[in-house]
C-alpha cells in the first residue's frame, strides 16, 4: 500500500457573493476530487490546535501527524533548516519577507503594506535585492540567508523571541504600530527601505507596473526544532514535495526525503506536472511508502484577494496534480491511500489565515464506496464525520 498527503495551502474559504454563495473550492471546476469523494469519505478537521495562532507552519506539523503543542518551536527555525542554516542553541530565526511598501508617505512609520510577497518576484531578483541589504545591515550578531522568492531568514546571535506582526496579517494598513518594539530590528526595517526603494530592479519593476521589493519585514521568530524522525514515528519511509522552504524545513526535521522539482516556485504557475511526476517516481520507482505533496498557490492567491485566481489554483490542483498522480498509481497497479485537504483556511474576504476547520477527503483505490458526496466544506461538514485533534488524521490514513 502507497500513501499520500496532498495539500493545497489555504484552499478553504467561506462563501463568496461573486461566485452565487458559494466557496472557491464548492465553485471551482474539479471532477477528480468530486469523483475520489464519491468513492471515499470526506469530513473535517481541526488542524491548528486551540490557542495557537493559525498559520502553514503549526497546520503542517498537524497534518503530518506532529502535534503542535510538542513540536512547535517557530517559523522560521523550520525553514532555516530547509536552505542549510547552521542554527545554534542560541540562534533566534526569523522570516525575512521583502515587502511592497507605499513610497508617497514622508516616514516610514506612515507607510502602509500593499503586498507581502513584493508581486511573488523571483528569487534571482531577490536574492540581488537581499545582497544588497546584506553589504550594508549583516554584522556577527545578524546575518541574512536567501531563501525562495521573497520569503528569506535572518539569524540573530542571543536573540530574543518576541511576538512579531505577520505581514500578510495587516495587508492594507499603516505600519507604525505594526513594527518590531526591539529598536535593532526596527531600525534595520528602516534602513533596508532606505537601501532597496531605489535600487535598479525597483526601478526597473515600476517600470513594468510591478510591485517594488522595497523592504525587510521581520516576523515568525522561533528556536532550534527538535522533530522525531517520520520512519520512526510511523514506520512508513516519507519524502515531501514542495516549493517553499517552510515545508521543505519540515522534512529536514523529521528525517524525510525532500524532493526538488525545477520550475516550483509557490505561485499560481509553478511545475504542476513535475510536482505530479516526481510523486508517482518516488512511490513507484524509488519504492518510499508516503509522499507528501504541497501546493502554496491557493494561498497566495487568497493573501492576494483574487477570487478568479484561487480558483483556477483549485482547479489546477485538481487537474494537474491529483488527477494525474492517481492515474499514475493506477497504471502502475499500485494500492494507495491519499487524503486531499487544505492546512487552514485562506478566506478572500480576510486576505489572511483562520483557525477554523477545512474539509478533508480519505480516498482507498481497494476500499471503493458509493456516495452522492462532492468535495467541498460545505458537504463535508453535513457528513459529521470530524476529525477534533488535526495530528490524529494521518492515523486514519495508515488504518491499512
Amino acid at each position: 500500500m502507497k500513501y499520500l498527503v496532498i495539500l493545497g495551502d489555504g484552499m478553504a474559504d467561506r462563501p463568496i457573493e461573486a461566485l452565487g454563495g458559494k466557496t472557491p473550492l464548492e465553485y471551482a471546476n474539479t471532477p477528480k476530487m468530486d469523483e475520489l469523494a464519491k468513492k471515499g469519505e470526506i469530513g473535517m478537521v481541526h488542524t491548528i490546535p486551540d490557542g495557537m495562532k493559525p498559520g502553514s507552519d503549526t497546520a503542517n506539523l498537524s497534518v503530518l501527524g506532529y502535534d503542535p503543542r510538542r513540536y512547535y518551536s517557530g517559523r522560521s527555525p523550520l525553514e532555516a533548516l530547509s536552505i542549510g542554516v547552521p542554527l545554534k542553541a542560541t540562534d533566534v530565526a526569523l522570516r525575512c519577507n521583502i515587502v511592497t511598501l507605499s513610497e508617497e508617505e514622508d516616514t516610514y512609520e506612515e507607510r502602509r503594506i500593499l503586498d507581502h510577497s513584493s508581486g511573488e518576484i523571483s528569487t534571482e531578483d531577490c536574492a540581488i535585492l537581499l545582497d544588497a541589504v546584506r553589504k550594508e545591515l549583516e554584522t556577527e550578531e545578524f546575518r541574512f540567508y536567501v531563501g525562495t522568492s521573497y520569503r528569506h531568514c535572518l539569524i540573530w546571535d542571543h536573540g530574543t523571541v518576541d511576538e512579531l506582526v505577520q505581514p500578510h496579517d495587516v495587508l492594507g494598513q499603516v505600519i507604525g504600530d505594526k513594527l518590531p518594539e526591539n529598536p535593532a530590528l526596527r531600525e534595520m526595517m528602516k534602513k533596508s527601505y532606505d537601501i532597496l526603494v531605489n535600487h535598479p530592479i525597483n526601478i526597473e519593476r515600476k517600470k513594468k507596473g510591478l510591485n517594488p521589493a522595497n523592504s525587510c519585514w521581520f516576523w515568525g521568530a522561533g528556536t532550534k526544532p527538535a522533530l522525531f524522525p517520520f520512519e520512526e514515528k510511523t514506520k512508513k519511509t516519507g519524502a515531501m514535495i514542495s516549493a517553499v522552504d517552510l515545508l521543505k524545513g519540515i522534512a529536514v526535521g523529521t528525517s524525510m526525503k525532500v524532493i526538488q522539482v525545477e520550475g516550483a516556485n509557490g505561485g499560481l504557475n509553478t511545475n504542476y506536472e513535475g510536482k505530479a511526476k516526481a510523486a508517482v517516481d518516488v512511490l513507484t520507482k524509488d519504492g518510499y511508502d508516503f509522499v507528501y505533496v504541497h501546493l502554496e498557490g491557493p494561498d497566495e492567491m487568497g493573501h492576494q484577494g483574487s477570487v478568479e485566481k484561487k480558483v483556477k489554483a483549485i482547479e489546477n490542483l485538481d487537474a494537474r496534480i491529483i488527477r494525474p498522480i492517481a492515474e499514475g498509481l493506477e497504471a502502475a497497479k499500485e494500492d494507495f491511500r491519499m487524503v486531499i485537504l487544505p492546512d487552514h483556511p485562506t478566506p478572500i474576504c480576510l486576505r489572511t489565515h483562520t483557525s477554523d476547520s477545512v474539509p478533508y477527503l480519505l480516498y482507498d483505490s481497494t476500499d471503493i464506496q458509493d456516495h452522492t458526496w462532492h468535495y467541498n466544506e460545505r458537504e463535508a461538514a453535513e457528513t459529521g464525520f470530524f476529525v477534533k485533534q488535526g495530528h490524529q488524521l494521518i492515523d486514519k490514513l495508515f488504518e491499512k
